[in-house]
């Protein structure tokens, strides 16, 4: 099987220079590399001659489009059986083209979405960044969990896999901003083709480095999620508003204090053992007092940033013409 794997890069040379360097440490290697340079002023043209000798790797350059429309690119000059889609923000485990490889020729999945781990060199702050988004006290959790192996299961795109005969069917992502991941494996599944986690095919992925960085970037997820109802409205659950509960509760205590102190006691205790519970799991699983710490402000963040950016686009969907609530037509807002 001859993989494809398609990278979008938009002004980040040196991140690429560490996913490619992962690259070239696989054990499978009957695969190639496309990285897309999607508009960037600071482009990676000499990161990717560096590795001219150590891979088979193809450079593209085009005009800024977003992530989707450039793996759509990607897609439309790759030669391989099967692609597979990487953040350029990832590093790659050796044995990650082994297990696909393996799991394909055991179990056949049309497309595939793999969890995202902590690198043992990432910094403190990345390390509970990277906690938050995979905790089961977050909503995280669900994205690396074994319970997904079924068929409903909804691949993201940092790290996520597909056959040609995806491609050639349903074509690529119609949306290239604004949740066109999940909107991509909505259509994918509507289609009938098998879709699965692959546990074994986890990546390091670095993420954001500072919290106001993911907080920008959870407050775009929320938002995302309210612009896929404009297509799907079935797509949004109960279980998506809890963020946005949970932010409205959060900015609600000192309110609360004011008309029933008993409640407003309750709401703190509840939130304290929430954040002990974080604590202790993440002191326990990183064996860092400090990475602990970290850990429960990198949930708030995650949390509040991804309710904010719900609520704000929520209320915005509420005020759009009628014509646009029916037909599930977006409008033109600004990331």
């Amino acid at each position: 099987m001859f993989f494809s794997v398609i990278i979008p890069v938009f002004n980040r040379p040196d991140e690429l220079r560490e996913l490619l360097d992962s690259l070239t440490k696989q054990t499978y290697r009957n695969f190639d590399v496309l990285v897309i340079e999607d508009g960037s002023t600071n482009q990676s043209d000499d990161v990717v001659a560096a590795f001219a000798n150590r891979l088979s790797i193809h450079y593209y350059v085009k005009e800024n489009s977003g992530q989707g429309f450039t793996r759509n690119y990607g897609f439309e000059r790759a030669s391989g059986d099967y692609f597979v889609i990487f953040d350029s923000d990832a590093l790659i485990p050796p044995h990650y083209f082994s297990a696909v490889h393996e799991q394909l020729t055991t179990h056949w999945l049309d497309a595939y979405g793999g969890p995202d781990q902590a690198h043992p060199d990432f910094t403190p702050v990345q390390k509970a960044i990277s906690y938050s988004m995979t905790s089961p006290f977050t909503t995280g959790g669900i994205r690396g969990s074994k319970k997904n192996l079924g068929g409903t299961y909804h691949p993201r795109s940092f790290n996520m896999g597909l056959s040609r005969k995806v491609w050639e069917k349903i074509g690529g992502y119609t949306l290239s901003r604004m949740g066109e991941d999940i909107e991509f494996a909505i259509r994918i599944i509507e289609n009938g083709f098998k879709t699965g986690l692959i546990p074994e095919a986890f990546i390091y992925h670095k993420r954001r480095t500072s919290f106001g960085q993911f907080f920008r970037q959870l407050r775009f997820f929320g938002r995302s999620r309210i612009n896929i109802s404009r297509y799907y409205p079935g797509e949004l659950k109960l279980v998506h508003t809890f963020p946005a509960l949970f932010t409205l509760a959060v900015f609600s205590l000192p309110v609360l204090a004011l008309i029933s102190p008993t409640l407003a006691g309750i709401a703190l205790g509840i939130l304290t053992l929430f954040s002990l519970s974080i604590f202790i799991d993440a002191t326990r699983e990183e064996k860092s007092l400090k990475v602990g710490l970290l850990s429960v402000i990198a949930a708030y963040v995650q949390l509040i940033g991804y309710g904010v950016g719900f609520l704000r686009e929520g209320w915005k969907r509420l005020r759009e013409p009628k014509h646009f609530r029916e037909t599930g037509a977006t409008m033109d807002y600004p990331s």
